[in-house]
Parts: structure tokens; C-alpha cells; sequence
């Protein structure tokens, strides 16, 4: 595992500053309040079994407009002036923000990679405009202190109806002129999505209907309609799904979003083994199991298509999880090259921003 520093949470009277300090003529790493940085990322699950109260726990940062909290991940030896991958990360429907560290696990990357790592709840477990405020003090506070010449890349990255969020989000003024990719994590996708197995949602009991449009709540259904139509925003776009989450026709054969950039055709590249499973998994719903929603987290392999050569440097590409739901947590080595993909693609919207 590799470390990482929270920035954490304080009084009132303490504002989340970074120190930065100088010693003997060379640039010490670094801290948030003289805190130690040591050990696992904050609140860090195991391999298995996470504890509930660890998972429902809303982070140590405080967002002192709001006074919300939220967690923040980014490497131990982070110098003064060092450019970063910002990345602002959202739960699904029903879901925490540590589930979503977790299910999503890039803390565990922050240090390889030089990420920062927002990851925030929404005290109704479902996000909605009236979260936005919330969200956009986060940017600007991250940015405030690591400086926004020093962000190398924004990216939204959203889970189930953070996804659809991220969707949202992506169409106003605020985040249409900072983020520069989206990578949705079961969450929609843009250029054209696949259709939904006929047994995706949570288990039902014997005999209940599958959900339909009428039984879906309005702000899901809103959120999906809102795929149909294309961002006018430009920033690259990561889809990722589980393959027993859509039907037979799976992933379709082509990008809209793909074709916007002028990508080349279709390729797939060489298959993602992984021989550990994730850390989370929806533990609500296993008795009785449904395959399409999710099972236990395991081992397993998956398929990566991207569409190359896309203009001014954007990344659009799909990720299938062969023989995974909807809540299995992501496997490392699906996340590390989920991360990768996020890397190759052209960022600096922040940095240019006046």
C-alpha cells in the first residue's frame, strides 16, 4: 500500500493552510497543520471485511463555508511548486464518500502517480444541485492551496449517480471551465451508452417487477435523458461497466464522443488481469445475490478499448469488467490503469484560467 497525507480537519479558528517550510536550502515536503504523514491513507479499509462504521465515516476535512466534511488524500512528499492530477471523486446513490475511496481506490495510487484526491458525501446520499456549492468550495480550496499553476489536470470522476452527476456538473459554468476529463464508473456514457441487463437494479424479491421508467426517481431519470445530449464542454471522456451490468448487445460499436475529437477506429488493447479482488461490495444486497448488481469481490480480467490519435490530445476510452456488477469494488490493476488513461490525456484548464 502506499501512504498518503490527509488534509485534516479542524476548529473553526484553524483554516486548512499549507505550510510550507525550508530547512538547510532544501524544500521540505508539504503538511497541512505540522501533521505527521505516516502509515495507510486515513480510515484505510482492509482487504476485506471493512468494518461498517469505517465505510459510513464522512472524512476529517472540513469545508469551513459549509462546514461539511470530506476526505483528501495526496502523497506524503509533496514539495512547494510540484504539478498534480487533481481529482474530485463521487459516491453513487445510497453510498458514502469512503465506500467510494474505496471502491475507486486511488488513494492507494497517490504517491506513484501525484494525485490529489477529493473525495466529498452528500449528507442525503444522493446528490443534487443543492450540493454544488459544497462541491465548488472544495475545488477552490484545493486549488487555493496547492496553486493553480501547480494543477497539472481536473477530472470529475463519479460512480452510479455520481456518474450521472458528474454529467450534470460537467454542463454548468463552473465546472465546464475547469474540468479537463470524466471517468464514469458505471455512471452513463457519452457518444452512445449500452443498454442495461434485464436483471440490473438491486435484488428483487421473488416475483416483483423490474423497475421501469415510472418507478425510477425523477432527478436518475433527468440525469440519463441528460446523456442524450453532448456536452458543449471539451475534455476527455473514460467510460468503465461492469459486463453483467448491460444486455446481450453490449458495448456499442462506436463513440459520438469519439467521433467529436476525430479519433481513429476502435482499438483493443491487451487484457487487464487482475488476481485480487477489490475491497468493497454492496453487503445489503448478497441474500439473494443478483450477478448484475454485484457480487462478492474477486479476481478477474477486463477489456480495454480506446479510440487513438483524438485531437488536442483527448483520451476517450472504455473499460468492461468481464463477469462484474454494478458494486464490486475495482480490482488494482483496473484502477492503476484506469489512472494511466486519466494521465495520457491533456489537461490545464485550471492553470489557464485568469
Amino acid at each position: 500500500m502506499k501512504r498518503s497525507l490527509i488534509f485534516m480537519g479542524l476548529p473553526a479558528l484553524c483554516v486548512l493552510a499549507v505550510t510550507l517550510t525550508q530547512a538547510g536550502g532544501q524544500e521540505k515536503p508539504v503538511q497541512v497543520a505540522g501533521a505527521p504523514c505516516e502509515g495507510l491513507p486515513f480510515l484505510h479499509c482492509p482487504d476485506k471485511d471493512c468494518p461498517p462504521e469505517r465505510v459510513i465515516n464522512p472524512g476529517p476535512v472540513v469545508e469551513m463555508k459549509t462546514r461539511r466534511t470530506y476526505f483528501l488524500d495526496y502523497p506524503c512528499d509533496l514539495k512547494p511548486g510540484e504539478k498534480v492530477t487533481f481529482i474530485l471523486s463521487l459516491h453513487g446513490f445510497g453510498s458514502y464518500g469512503n465506500w467510494q475511496r474505496h471502491y475507486f481506490p486511488m488513494m492507494d495510487y497517490v504517491n506513484k502517480y501525484r494525485l490529489v484526491v477529493a473525495t466529498p458525501n452528500a449528507p442525503t446520499r444522493s446528490w443534487s444541485a443543492a450540493d454544488d456549492e459544497y462541491l465548488q468550495n472544495i475545488v477552490d480550496s484545493v486549488v487555493g492551496q496547492i496553486g493553480k499553476e501547480n494543477i497539472k489536470a481536473f477530472w470529475l470522476v463519479g460512480h452510479s449517480q455520481g456518474g450521472l452527476t458528474s454529467n450534470r456538473l460537467v454542463r454548468t459554468d463552473f465546472f465546464s471551465a475547469r474540468v479537463d476529463g470524466w471517468l464514469s464508473l458505471s455512471g452513463g456514457r457519452l457518444g452512445g451508452s449500452p443498454g442495461r441487463s434485464p436483471s440490473w437494479g438491486p435484488p428483487r424479491a421473488p416475483g416483483a417487477p423490474a423497475p421501469t421508467a415510472s418507478t425510477t426517481p425523477s432527478t436518475v431519470s433527468a440525469a440519463m435523458a441528460a446523456l442524450r445530449e453532448s456536452p458543449a464542454a471539451d475534455f476527455s471522456f473514460i467510460f468503465e461497466t461492469g459486463q453483467r451490468e448491460m444486455d446481450d448487445k453490449g458495448l456499442p460499436e462506436a463513440s459520438e464522443w469519439a467521433k467529436k475529437y476525430g479519433c481513429g477506429p476502435k482499438r483493443k488493447n491487451d487484457d487487464i488481469v487482475d488476481t485480487k479482488g477489490g475491497y468493497v461490495y454492496d453487503t445489503t444486497r448478497q441474500n439473494p445475490p443478483n450477478p448484475s448488481w454485484g457480487l462478492l469481490p474477486a479476481a478477474g480480467k477486463a477489456q480495454e478499448f480506446v479510440y487513438p490519435d483524438c485531437k488536442d490530445g483527448r483520451v476517450v476510452a472504455d473499460l468492461v469488467r468481464l463477469d462484474k456488477g454494478h458494486t464490486e469494488g475495482l480490482e488494482p490493476k483496473v484502477t492503476e490503469e484506469l489512472i494511466k488513461l486519466m494521465l495520457s490525456a491533456k489537461g490545464g484548464k485550471i492553470h489557464q484560467m485568469h
